[in-house]
């Protein structure tokens, strides 16, 4: 449980919230309720209900943004109407549902959500006198006190945002060559092998590695190397699909994970990738090449075998000679010989 939450930051805000929501709601609602307030307390009762079914849902489905948008609804609208009926007493919830809402949805859904809210109220005021505020100073005191507020929420919690998809960023990105790193490798992967057992869709992988790269580290110095790869991951992100993830996992070793592709779509995906690296990849030294492995996933199959198997043809294809491929098959592997270039 807590193991979740540390990795789940919107998880845990939602739970946080929820809690504090119904801690400090709950009091409330069993007082109205019982001294005659029942508007006030059946509209208390409806948002601490919502928020423990909102926290249930984002627990058991994993989704967030569902449960954060629901509840800043049910808060937003529920202050409004406590607001109007308790008049003063009531705008004291308005200044803590402009902070929660930052924290559930988007910095511009909760500016949106935040200007709705005191639209709603200055209406009803002006349409009411006295309904709400006591005074138009008031008003405009509560207005004024409430837009503060608001933009200073939201210069948080858009740096805040910003800072952490960042964060997110950095923790599955190759610095170097902006390719996944092997911590999204295995991710991404694991949700494969799922897929495929859930849902049958087919999958591919090809292994990569550059060939003799470390004469060029040798040779010329790790920055030149350091421009190859980067060239390299810009050539197979450039001729790849959009769906296809590319990965690093090794210093030269890279990973291409194909999602709905069959057998022949690899090999064909691993012959072109074969030429564009032969015909468009340059170092100080000359033309750079690359040899490849490739395996499509069986059927309950894990994916350290899936991995494996996808190595060993990337072997076969480095003891074979290099610049060239092999993708295992049921029957004996063929090697990949590339269609020459017109």
């Amino acid at each position: 449980m807590f193991k979740r939450l540390r990795k789940d930051f919107q998880l845990s805000i939602i739970t946080l919230m929820g809690l504090i929501g119904v801690l400090g709601i709950t009091p409330y609602a069993f007082y109205r309720l019982t001294h005659g307030n029942y508007l006030v307390g059946i509209a208390d009762s409806i948002i601490v209900l919502s928020t423990i079914l909102a926290v249930v849902y984002a627990w058991r489905s994993g989704d967030t943004v569902k449960p954060g948008i629901y509840l800043a609804s049910i808060f937003s609208t529920g202050a409004t109407l406590i607001a109007i009926d308790l008049g003063v007493n009531g705008l004291f919830w308005i200044y803590p549902l402009i902070l929660f809402n930052f924290f559930m949805v988007s910095p511009g859904k909760a500016i949106a959500a935040t200007l709705l809210i005191l639209g709603s109220l200055v209406g009803y005021a002006l349409w009411v006198p006295g309904s709400v505020f006591e005074s138009d100073y008031q008003m405009v005191s509560f207005l004024v006190t409430n837009v503060t507020a608001g933009i200073m929420t939201f210069i948080f919690a858009y740096r805040t945002r910003s800072q952490r998809d960042q964060l997110q960023v950095l923790a599955i990105r190759d610095p170097l060559t902006g390719a996944r790193n092997r911590r999204a490798m295995d991710e991404e992967m694991k949700i494969a092998v799922s897929s495929k057992r859930r849902h049958g869709t087919s999958y591919g992988v090809l292994a990569m590695d550059l060939d003799h790269f470390k004469q060029i580290n040798d040779r010329f110095g790790h920055q030149a190397g350091d421009l190859v790869l980067i060239d390299f991951v810009e050539l197979i992100q450039h001729s790849s699909r959009k769906e296809d993830r590319l990965f690093r996992f090794g210093g030269e070793e890279f990973l291409l994970l194909l999602p709905d592709t069959q057998l022949e779509g690899l090999q064909a995906a691993a012959n072109n990738l074969l030429l564009q690296v032969r015909n468009a990849l340059q170092g100080p030294g000359g033309t750079v090449t690359v040899s490849i492995g490739g395996a499509i996933l069986r059927a309950d199959e894990g994916q350290e075998s899936w991995l494996q198997r996808a190595d060993q043809c990337l072997y076969q294809a480095k003891s074979a000679g290099r610049d060239r491929f092999f993708i295992d098959e049921p029957v004996e592997a063929p090697l990949g010989s590339p269609t020459p270039t017109p």
